[in-house]
């Protein structure tokens, strides 16, 4: 039975929805699947076997916010990665490294191990030289530290799983790495796992239409876009019976508290923190609109945004800045701000608030698109069958153990 090991650092697993599916995709395909990555307050416990994968997790010493904090994290990650892939080295054995980033610097515990005959993926989820420039405003020495390491980790990589096209282009031109070995991969909800049931009226607190955020909160998210949403949509439009829902959570969740308070929107806005399973599908039930406030840059602009998909799974109808990847993916089934400003962002969703028609048919599109378009079971299908290259039985050698 051919076996791989998933790293992820910049979430726990089975919280990062992409990962999880990707370990069972493999899983159900016949491959023994382990995953390292960090603990958090949810995911405290440092192995756990969940549904036949084993998961391995370390410490961080802190949640990074500066450049050399994030330094400090990654050099620790890094410790930690290498003494749990020799863990799982001599526990189970491992044929393939499969590397997922941020950051792209797991190439480092992942290179050592080729020459013992092991494969390396490198999942690609985020464009980190991008979002470099999304979080410092500038470019320089790091940023071109970013791009060595980028480039790097192509070339290390047997295998490129993207995220979506823009970043398979990405590793075909800036990355240099032949068309046949880079294959695109959606981050597509599993539609048996997300589903409408009963909304928590909580939630909603007699508001009459509510908006909806799910995601990580830090700085490149935009919450604080829609925190400036709502003030914009109660005061310049008189729109008060609302209430934006904002589930998730982040570095970035009390300076946005903070803020929704100096703004006097606090009374329309709940932060619900992590949720999962019913919860998370109940408060995810409850949103009229889902709000996609990331902000125009470099960075944003190039992201498929899991929201996209869950939004749209749900039929819940989606209001975004007009960014070239979130509008590749939703088309005319989503709604735009005419502008990138928190004003533009109300005014686009101001419609869909009072029109209660113009909505239903808006989620009705999303739906349908997501019905044709957004089926994992095809994006594990692709995902599979690339990795399938890759076992031992598929070039005659037994890599088995470290």
């Amino acid at each position: 039975m051919p076996s791989c090991v998933i790293i992820v650092e910049n979430l726990p697993v089975p919280l990062d929805r992409r990962v999880w599916q990707e370990a069972c995709a493999l899983r159900d395909a016949g491959w023994t699947v382990s995953v390292i990555c960090p603990k958090s307050k949810q995911f405290s416990a440092a192995f756990e076997t969940i549904d036949d994968i084993e998961i391995f997790r370390h410490d961080l010493p802190l949640e990074a916010s500066g450049r050399t904090a994030f330094l400090f994290e990654y050099a620790a990650a890094l410790f930690h990665e290498m003494r749990l892939l020799f863990k799982v080295g001599r526990r189970r054995g491992f044929d393939v490294i499969q590397a997922c980033n941020p950051p792209d610097l797991i190439f480092l515990v992942a290179a050592p191990f080729k020459l013992f005959g092991k494969r390396f993926v490198f999942d690609h989820h985020d464009v980190c030289p991008e979002l470099f420039v999304a979080k410092f405003e500038r470019k320089g020495f790091f940023h071109k530290l970013l791009l060595l390491a980028e480039k790097a980790t192509f070339r290390t990589a047997d295998l490129v799983i993207s995220a979506n096209e823009t970043y398979r282009s990405l590793a075909i031109s800036r990355g240099g790495k032949k068309p046949e070995d880079v294959v695109t991969v959606y981050s597509v909800p599993d539609k048996a796992r997300i589903r409408r049931v009963a909304p928590d009226e909580r939630l909603r607190a007699g508001a009459q239409t509510v908006l909806g955020y799910v995601g990580i909160i830090a700085d490149q998210d935009g919450v604080d876009h829609l925190v400036r949403c709502v003030h914009h949509l109660a005061t310049d439009h008189g729109l008060r019976s609302i209430r934006a829902v904002v589930v998730g959570d982040g570095p970035a969740l009390e300076s946005v508290k903070r803020l929704a308070g100096e703004l006097g929107v606090g009374e329309h806005i709940t932060f619900t923190g992590y949720l999962r399973g019913e919860d998370l599908l109940a408060a995810l039930s409850t949103f009229d609109i889902g709000i996609i406030p990331d902000p125009v840059n470099e960075y944003n602009d190039k992201i498929s945004m899991n929201k996209v998909f869950e939004y749209s799974a749900l039929g819940i109808p989606s209001v975004s800045y007009d960014l070239t990847e979130t509008r590749r993916l939703l088309g005319e089934a989503g709604r735009y701000a005419a502008d990138a400003t928190p004003a533009g962002l109300a005014t686009a969703a101001r419609p869909l608030i009072e029109d209660l028609e113009l909505r239903r048919a808006a989620g009705e599109r999303a739906k349908a698109l997501a019905d044709a378009q957004f089926d994992w079971d095809r994006e594990a299908a692709r995902y599979v069958a690339a990795y399938a290259r890759l076992a031992p039985q598929a070039d005659g050698r037994a890599v088995r153990g470290v």
